[in-house]
């Protein structure tokens, strides 16, 4: 994509947004921020929540980050990005549904699943990734594996999403919701985690 491709998008997105809505920001800017929904999405450029999902400006609350991980509930002097976003989520915006979307041909994970076996280090994604680590399952063997790891990364950040007190403390209260969503590219189809481990189809779901 070119610059100018991004440049003229804008003016598009100035166009709907400010010229034939004029009052849509202005209303945004004086209530505030109020999504009732994060999602936790991978920063894969194939993948964007927003558009997905026709979200409009202010429905969703977004962090992205390499495989769509969340690390577990460690409070220390480190920087942490992710656990910042989804402390603002979840205590000042007060979110009722968190979503974790993972998505299949995730490089995150085929980087996981490559281990020892990558032709050269990384000094920042080996060890973020080390946070998926219970999702290798049967590493590289076959496209199957790798999709099926992907689906336990989404697994995985959910389970670490209740080691956050203030979030464990909101699901058990019923004031807030944990899903699981991977989204195949090839197929277009959206894959909801249910209880007991099944994987099912989100279209058709209220």
């Amino acid at each position: 994509m070119s610059l100018q491709k991004l440049i003229e998008g804008f003016q598009a997105f100035r166009k709907t947004y400010y010229e034939s809505k004029p009052d849509f920001y202005r209303t945004l800017i004086k209530s505030g921020q109020h999504p009732s929904v994060m999602v936790i999405a991978c920063s894969d450029s194939r993948v964007n929540p927003s558009i997905i999902t026709k979200a409009e400006p202010g429905d969703l609350f977004i962090v992205r980050n390499v495989a769509n991980l969340v690390p577990p509930y460690e409070p220390n002097s480190r920087y942490h990005g992710t656990s910042a976003a989804l402390e603002y989520a979840v205590r000042d915006l007060a979110v009722s549904h968190i979503i974790v979307l993972g998505h299949s041909h995730c490089g995150g994970i085929r980087r996981l699943l490559e281990g020892d076996k990558a032709e050269e280090a990384r000094e920042f994604i080996d060890g973020w990734m080390l946070i998926a680590d219970l999702a290798r399952g049967g590493g590289l063997n076959d496209e199957a594996a790798i999709r099926a790891a992907e689906r336990n990364a989404v697994t995985v950040s959910l389970t670490n999403l209740l080691t956050f007190p203030w979030v464990r403390d909101r699901v058990y209260d019923d004031k807030l919701k944990l899903h699981g969503w991977w989204f195949d590219l090839e197929a277009g189809e959206m894959l909801e985690h249910k209880s007991g481990g099944a994987w099912t189809a989100l279209i058709g779901q209220e």
